[in-house]
């Protein structure tokens, strides 16, 4: 095992995968030249040579197209946004065409293509630039969406991703491509729609994925001072979602509380709420508690940041409310 970067990881299960398979290529604003946005695709360019990595007009609609055609015709894009909030310029191609385009060819046509790019805050980018689009693409049938949170999941999950026959939707941060994590040099792949428990606990189970996940360890280990044992499952993937891992640890501590960055109407802790009740509610000793930013457009001030998204305040003070409801 070595530390490395996220970004790093990144590089390393696409340049892996381009190595094994010459029908992979990377095309996206800025991946080539300058290297990419966050420097994913450092080098990348001298490597592969302009064919398989080369910038893209400021035009997500129509290079989303191009590798969608390209996908149904044999070959395996990756398609990077610089944000996903661009994405929805793209939304057309990639809902009504790459989702759906297996199903309406009777299975003739596989749309074997990635997705990928940051999603939500990070820092001081103001409304139209830190939004969460997770559960949109979700929500759509004929996608896989997936959200790693360290850099050993990042590249496992990205080269599976890469290899899958269906199309993927996978969500980065801006705020986690310089984190470092131990990632081992041999190769390795995780399987889509496994979730990993992080933490054992057994007086409450929070569940996360992403950068939030950084907001349940922090809970957790707060919590922990206190002597409230805390069950912390990473999803890692969110469509699908692995239900069985997050009902089986309600069954055991009894309580949850999600932490998701998304506003809370319609949003995928409320799936996960459903799903709970539905499957464990005789195992609840407390209701579901989720904690969403707040249902607003995100603000520039910092303070207004803060007090938007959820935190360890807000984390902590929901076990407390489950833990001791009936008190």
């Amino acid at each position: 095992m070595r530390e490395i970067q996220f970004r790093e990881a990144l590089r390393e299960a696409m340049s892996e995968e381009m190595r094994r398979d010459e029908s992979i290529f990377l095309m996206g604003e800025e991946v080539a030249e300058y290297n990419g946005a966050y420097k994913v695709s450092q080098g990348m360019l001298d490597e592969f040579g302009a064919k398989r990595v080369f910038d893209t007009p400021i035009a997500e609609l129509g290079f989303s197209g191009v590798g969608v055609g390209a996908a149904m015709n044999g070959l395996r894009p990756i398609v990077e946004f610089m944000t996903f909030n661009f994405s929805l310029v793209a939304i057309d191609q990639i809902i009504s065409s790459a989702a759906k385009m297996y199903s309406m060819s009777g299975g003739q046509y596989s749309v074997p293509i990635v997705f990928r790019g940051p999603t939500g805050n990070a820092g001081q980018l103001a409304a139209q630039h830190s939004q969460n689009f997770e559960n949109w693409y979700a929500n759509c049938a004929g996608l896989k969406v997936l959200v790693p949170s360290t850099p050993y999941d990042a590249k496992g999950l990205l080269k599976s991703a890469i290899r899958d026959n269906d199309p993927v939707i996978f969500m980065e941060s801006e705020l986690m491509y310089g984190d470092k994590g131990e990632v081992p040099e041999e190769e390795y792949l995780i399987p889509i729609g496994q979730a990993k428990i992080v933490k054992t606990g057994t007086d409450v189970t929070l569940v996360s994925f992403g950068k939030m996940m950084k907001v349940a360890v922090s809970s957790a280990e707060e919590l922990a001072k206190e002597n409230i044992s805390a069950e912390v499952i990473d999803l890692r993937s969110v469509k699908p979602i692995d239900y069985r891992t997050v009902i089986e640890s309600v069954k055991k501590t009894n309580r949850l509380v999600i932490i998701e960055e998304a506003w809370p109407t319609a949003s995928l802790s409320t799936d996960i709420s459903h799903h709970v009740q539905r499957f464990a509610f005789d195992y609840l000793d407390a209701p579901v508690h989720r904690i969403n930013s707040e249902d607003v457009p995100l603000a520039y001030a910092p303070t207004l940041i803060e007090a938007t998204l959820p935190s360890i305040k807000r984390t902590v003070e929901a076990v407390k409310n489950v833990l001791y409801v009936n008190s």
